[in-house]
């Protein structure tokens, strides 16, 4: 599964722009008057202008070689959250993945992850350039076995075979990308800020099928 667009809420565009701009060095891909864009290696991330205060997950992948070459990068430009006494890195043993998490400008949960089983290496300094694609989005329901049904369903999607499914917790889709679906108000790992639901609309090819589109009201 590859995303190849998110289309999520802001409520505050000159931020986000001189967030991404600035602090993660990605060049506005193309802007209007309620949107602005942004290119992540095959991903465009998009972000519509509203009052809410909208939150969401977001893992990106990058070349599974540097992890601390990334980390190095960010950690001068902005805060990275610890997930262990000594560590900021989280070690998903049974994914063969590690990653490292940070804020964006509107509260969004920014992963940057490395996943060893990918054959993804890249011998180029670390800059922006080298993030790959968004690999996961989280979706928020108050009944995750009933909605990765739906999804199962109605675009053929198979839960991930590294993550057994969980009444709060279900991960649809393969190593290249991941639909994260998580019960409201479950924490958001490593944090203790709550799930909580927003608008957002997903567009995602499989290996059998392009251009899907997936709509969170």
């Amino acid at each position: 599964m590859k995303i190849k667009e998110l289309h999520l809420l802001s409520n505050d565009l000159i931020e986000t722009e001189k967030f991404y701009n600035t602090i993660l060095d990605i060049p506005t891909y193309k802007k209007a008057e309620n949107e602005i864009v942004f290119a992540f290696g095959e991903t465009l991330l998009f972000f519509k202008k509203t009052e809410a205060n909208s939150q969401y997950h977001i893992a990106f992948d990058i070349p599974n070689n540097q992890l601390e070459e990334a980390y190095t990068w960010l950690k001068s430009r902005i805060e990275i959250l610890p997930v262990l006494e000594k560590s900021p890195f989280a070690d998903f043993e049974s994914w063969n993945a590690k990653s490292f998490y940070f804020y964006d400008n509107n509260s969004n949960l920014l992963e940057f992850i490395v996943r060893y089983d990918l054959d993804n290496r890249s011998e180029n300094t670390f800059n922006s350039s080298s993030i790959l694609y968004a690999s996961e989005i989280g979706i928020v329901t108050d009944d995750v076995p009933s909605l990765a049904k739906k999804l199962q369903e109605n675009y053929s999607l198979s839960v991930y075979y590294k993550q057994p499914p969980q009444e709060n917790f279900i991960a649809l889709g393969d190593e290249t990308g991941l639909l994260i679906i998580v019960n409201q108000n479950r924490n958001w790992f490593p944090t203790d800020k709550k799930a909580i639901p927003f608008p957002s609309r997903i567009i995602f090819d499989t290996e059998n099928r392009q251009n899907l589109e997936l709509t969170i009201e």
